[in-house]
């Protein structure tokens, strides 16, 4: 069953030759490698306070400032692109973080966001705000679907499973789609009624 209040698995490494995980990174860990910059978001997730929705955030201001360039096909092009590019940095940054989920990823927010807020458009700044809410609800509580999603990978043992960061990373970015989906699922029920 899942737990809503478990803290992220921590896995330290098998290998004596890397470092300690990370347990809060910094901006010098962010520089470190590209994948650590898109999954971190840009600096958005370094947030020591709710960086998911500092990362939700971001996505909001990026997706308002872009939207005059881009049209449905840019929109579906970015978040198609950014979804492998996304389960790729966070399978990397969270090996390199030693964390099979740690909050500071919100490649996977933005992502996610960027969905929602296409899929509801038009819609104005009650619609989007609605969305925001819904959204971040959803992605924090993590009632039903969005629970099983967040939690199928928490278990994976990198020093059995070869694969276990891919999963994790997978793991990582399917909850927030899963939360996209309700949200997005809330709001055309509520249009429709």
């Amino acid at each position: 069953m899942f737990d809503p209040h478990a803290s992220p698995v921590t896995v330290f490494p098998a290998d004596p030759g890397l470092p300690p995980p990370v347990s809060r990174p910094t901006a010098r860990f962010m520089f470190s490698h590209p994948a650590h910059l898109l999954a971190l978001g840009f600096g958005s997730g370094l947030s020591r306070v709710a960086p998911g929705t500092s990362g939700t955030l971001w996505a909001w201001v990026a997706f308002i400032a872009l939207s005059p360039w881009m049209g449905d096909t840019g929109w579906a092009l970015l978040i198609g692109l950014g979804l492998p590019l996304g389960w790729w940095a966070s399978s990397v940054t969270a090996r390199n973080m030693g964390v099979l989920d740690p909050g500071s990823i919100v490649w996977d927010e933005i992502v996610a966001f960027w969905l929602v807020l296409w899929l509801v458009t038009p819609t104005g700044l009650v619609g989007q705000v609605l969305a925001f809410g819904l959204f971040r609800f959803f992605d924090a509580v993590k009632p039903g679907p969005v629970g099983w999603a967040d939690a199928l990978f928490h278990h994976v043992n990198p020093s059995s499973d070869p694969a276990a960061w891919r999963k994790a990373g997978f793991g990582i970015m399917l909850d927030d789609l899963v939360a996209a989906g309700c949200t997005v699922l809330v709001i055309a029920v509520w249009r429709f009624i």
